[in-house]
């Protein structure tokens, strides 16, 4: 028995402790060893590190040849701290740990020259093939391959750096009679494919191997921390702490230095309104780093000082031991230290503090931020001293610091909660003529202000101007909506109404309800709050006791009573059955739950993009009811998590067994029956993308060629040629030209406004992460069905 040797970079770093000798983080790939490619008959079977694999274009799903593929555009991450810094990377350290020694026989150990020449065979051919061939093959070996010949496979695939062509002999293995659990191999493939970035299906190796009892070894929860935090944008952020956290607290390992800088780093990348939800998870990185005694980077203090500033509550206690602690350690206080201790004392109207550390920022003589600016006008308007505040934003002016759009926002803010008219609508006009996005904060600004005025007119013409410029959404419609029924015009409010229920974009909610239904009581139409009412009732808003009174009597008036709220049997309606089923083609994960028949449906949207941003507040908006009352009860869009999953219900059950095989998910046989334009729809908008060619592609989760193909020929009967390509353990199905066009004129009705365009911006990002980087293309995968 011969030993595969680990990977040629398996020795520890000689300095795990410098984090500053690091390279830019993430971004490159890992570099490329370099050794001969041995014989395949070798006395030993090294398995060497992988090639950084080239990220084809999402054109290539659809296209017929390699040849037209396009570069796709990496997406950038959030506006944080530590932007342009290259002290917390742990890419050049994908090695730096070691994992377990993997035993394989040689081939010249075999006695039987037949076997030795059919491994020989296997281990030529199959990393030419693609899935289907590829599992055709191995399934004709069935009479004589065992564990060991599928292992020497395996291993050889690793050593020539073919990953995929690894784990698909992997995956076939484990499903054989015969298999026994290796750890040491399990542990190699889920390596290899963390260091090419292939984190689904390392996921799906490391996840093997805690359902059989081990711990995966350390190599691989670093190796899978890495490649979660490599993932452009930042997607993978919490998959990322939840394995490290795992590594600590289940491994009872000890990250290296780079590993907890790194995910430190990812942390507070992002902008402060959004970090600051990251501060427990830094904390435990900071506790991790102090308690195994290694070096604490200067920027682990800045990072932490600055997420605590951005926390609704301010810990002062904290961040002065934070401070304490980094002037032990012979660190001075930066700028960003001193603005967020601004930040933090202005929130708290603390004047001495917030004028003692801006004499400081003046002192150290660096360039003043705007932030600084904009923490003093927040500490004076808090005092109840806005003028002063607005003197703030002119020095900064006159210090030539361009405003930001945060001042801009900030000072619109202040002079329209001090009901400075003139000043905050000279401000607006300012803000709208520097051609500088982000404006429907400061126009909602104005128009709370005109309505605490009664200033109805006016508020009417923000309005309007805020729909030539901004992108819609329900609060804008909600303010103009009040605005209607305060002036008894419900005519015009019951047109709003309907069309916020109509845009999906927009919806509606508790309070538009409760607002249209006391305008309809105001005008005594008790017929039409009767219908507002039924509908409250369905969805669980929540009636004031005082309509509930004005409505019962004013039916018992007309001699009709009010049905109080009864219990009745939830049903899911033809709309949201559809949306469900869109969803489910998409990706969308339902599962079981312990009481048996009942389930349980998770959405999952993605953080980083638009489009998911808006669907995600739309099906919030759609399910409302369906949802248990820790969601339902965000009082602002903006605070709907981008996961949520609905009650636990009998009604989810038909599409769990349509949907789902023993956990997998799967096509139903009748789904070609079910693909209605909402339906397509909704599996665009959630599991496809337009290119930026016009092209369309939808992701099919779950299924074999047979569903499909069912699908294909469901879109053949409206006319609509497509193509099918497999991408690892995905199908894509495009659309090209004309054809894209046909199905974009199906689809556009139930396609949310302003959605198309946040679609083609971000095509890179909505895709499976099996489709980046992944080379399992082949025209034997690819069905070409045309209408001819």
């Amino acid at each position: 028995m011969a030993t595969a040797s680990p990977c040629a970079c398996g020795a520890p770093s000689p300095s795990p402790r410098c984090p500053l000798a690091l390279p830019l983080p993430f971004a490159p790939p890992p570099p490329t060893v370099r050794l001969a490619a041995p014989p395949l008959l070798t006395r030993r079977l090294a398995v060497s590190r992988p090639r950084a694999a080239s990220a084809s274009a999402l054109e290539a799903l659809v296209l017929e040849s390699d040849d037209e593929d396009e570069d796709e555009e990496a997406e950038e991450a959030g506006v944080g701290l530590f932007q342009d810094e290259a002290w917390a990377t742990a890419a050049d350290e994908r090695d730096g740990v070691r994992s377990p020694e993997l035993e394989v026989f040689e081939l010249d150990e075999l006695p039987e020259k037949w076997r030795r020449s059919r491994i020989a065979w296997l281990c030529k051919e199959l990393p030419a093939y693609k899935h289907s061939t590829f599992t055709r093959i191995l399934n004709a070996q069935r009479k004589w391959i065992n564990q060991d010949d599928a292992t020497y496979i395996t291993v050889h695939c690793l050593r020539i750096r073919n990953n995929d062509a690894a784990f698909r002999v992997y995956s076939w293995m484990v499903r054989q009679h015969w298999y026994h659990f290796n750890f040491a191999l399990s542990t190699k493939v889920a390596d290899c494919l963390a260091r090419e970035g292939k984190v689904e299906k390392c996921r799906e190796v490391f996840d093997a191997m805690v359902k059989q009892g081990r711990v995966p070894a350390e190599s691989t929860f670093h190796l899978l921390v890495v490649a979660y935090l490599s993932m452009p944008g930042g997607r993978c952020l919490e998959e990322a702490c939840t394995i490290y956290n795992q590594m600590i607290q289940m491994g009872g390992y000890k990250p290296r230095l780079s590993l907890h800088n790194s995910l430190f780093r990812a942390l507070v990348s992002k902008t402060g309104g959004t970090a600051k939800y990251n501060l427990k998870q830094a904390e435990f990185v900071y506790h991790n780093i102090v308690t195994s005694n290694l070096a604490v980077h200067k920027d682990i203090y800045v990072g932490l000082i600055w997420l605590h500033s951005y926390q609704d509550v301010i810990d002062r206690d904290r961040i002065k031991a934070l401070r304490d602690e980094m002037k032990q350690a012979g660190f001075e206080e930066s700028t960003d230290v001193l603005v967020s201790l601004m930040r933090a004392s202005s929130k708290e109207g603390d004047i001495k503090e917030t004028e003692a550390t801006w004499h400081r920022l003046l002192q150290s003589g660096c360039e003043l931020p705007a932030q600084a600016y904009i923490c003093r006008m927040e500490l004076y308007a808090r005092t109840g001293e806005p003028m002063k505040s607005l003197e703030m934003f002119t020095e900064m002016k006159s210090r030539n610091i361009p405003p930001n759009v945060a001042s801009y926002h900030k000072i619109i803010e202040i002079m329209a909660k001090a009901r400075e008219i003139q000043i905050a609508e000279k401000l607006m006009e300012e803000f709208i003529e520097s051609h500088m996005k982000h404006l429907m904060p400061a126009f909602l600004d104005l128009m709370y202000l005109y309505l605490d005025l009664d200033m109805h007119d006016k508020l009417e013409q923000t309005f309007t101007k805020c729909l030539a410029r901004c992108r819609p959404n329900r609060i804008l419609y909600t303010i103009y909506l009040e605005s209607l029924v305060r002036i008894g015009n419900i005519t015009k409010a019951e047109e709003i109404f309907g069309e916020m229920h109509k845009n999906g974009t927009i919806g509606t909610n508790t309070k538009s309800c409760n607002i249209m239904l006391r305008g309809y009581l105001s005008a005594e139409d008790y017929q039409k709050a009767e219908g507002i009412y039924d509908l409250m009732c369905k969805k669980k808003y929540d009636v004031p006791v005082d309509s509930l009174e004005k409505l019962q009597s004013g039916l018992l008036s007309s001699k009709k009573v009010v049905k109080p709220p009864k219990p009745v049997s939830m049903m899911l309606d033809q709309e949201q059955r559809e949306i469900l089923i869109g969803l489910l083609l998409g990706g969308t994960q339902i599962e079981s739950h312990p009481q048996k028949g009942v389930h349980t449906v998770n959405f999952k949207f993605q953080e980083d993009s638009n489009a998911h941003s808006v669907l995600r507040i739309h099906i919030h908006e759609r399910f409302f009811e369906w949802l248990p009352s820790a969601c339902r009860s965000v009082n602002d869009e903006n605070e709907i998590p981008y996961r949520f999953s609905t009650i636990p219900h009998a009604q989810f059950g038909f599409f769990a067994n349509q949907f789902f095989l023993k956990g997998q998910p799967v096509l139903p046989k009748l789904v070609h029956r079910w693909l209605s334009p909402r339906v397509l729809a909704y599996w665009f908008m959630f599991g496809g993308f337009r290119l930026q060619s016009g092209d369309i592609v939808l992701k099919v989760s779950g299924g074999n060629i047979d569903g499909v193909e069912r699908i294909v020929n469901s879109m053949q009967t409206q006319s609509l040629t497509c193509k099918v390509k497999r991408k690892g353990r995905f199908f894509w199905i495009g659309f090209q030209g004309s054809n894209a066009d046909s199905f974009w004129k199906i689809i556009e009705p139930y396609v949310l406004d302003s959605f198309a365009s946040s679609m083609v911006q971000e095509s890179h990002s909505i895709g499976s992460d099996d489709s980046q980087g992944s080379d399992t293309d082949n025209e034997d995968d690819v069905q070409r069905h045309d209408r001819e």
